[in-house]
């Protein structure tokens, strides 16, 4: 009868680790997915009818954030006059989402180019 209990033991330890590594796996696969870093993309958008431009940015950032602080919080700039669109810090999968949203034409990582002046020849 002990050998027998033994064995059940054994075999209940023996599942409970192997619960508790796969548990750690998957909480370690879900937070390197939400742990990309976030960069700046420049985000296209219709432009909005009936209401301010800023205030449609924050609700389309809001969105996918999840809140109009968090969207408050990765907005850099609302561009109104030339283009309508905002940059904002945003994660792949976020970009991705965005993307989805009505009204978003186009979304782009940003760029900063050098500009090359001074003494350098002229090609």
């Amino acid at each position: 009868m002990a050998k027998h209990t033994f064995h059940i033991n054994f075999l209940s330890l023996f599942c409970l680790i192997i619960a508790l590594i796969e548990m750690a796996e998957s909480e370690a696969a879900t937070k390197s997915a939400s742990s990309s870093p976030a960069t700046v993309h420049i985000i296209y958008t219709e432009k909005p009818r009936d209401e301010q431009p800023e205030a449609y940015h924050l609700q389309t950032l809001a969105s996918v954030l999840g809140s109009e602080e968090a969207a408050k919080d990765a907005l850099i700039y609302s561009y109104k006059n030339a283009a309508s669109g905002f940059s904002a810090k945003l994660t792949p999968e976020q970009v991705a989402e965005i993307s989805k949203q009505p009204g978003v034409l186009q979304v782009v990582p940003s760029r900063t180019l050098q500009l090359h002046s001074g003494l350098g020849k002229l090609h």
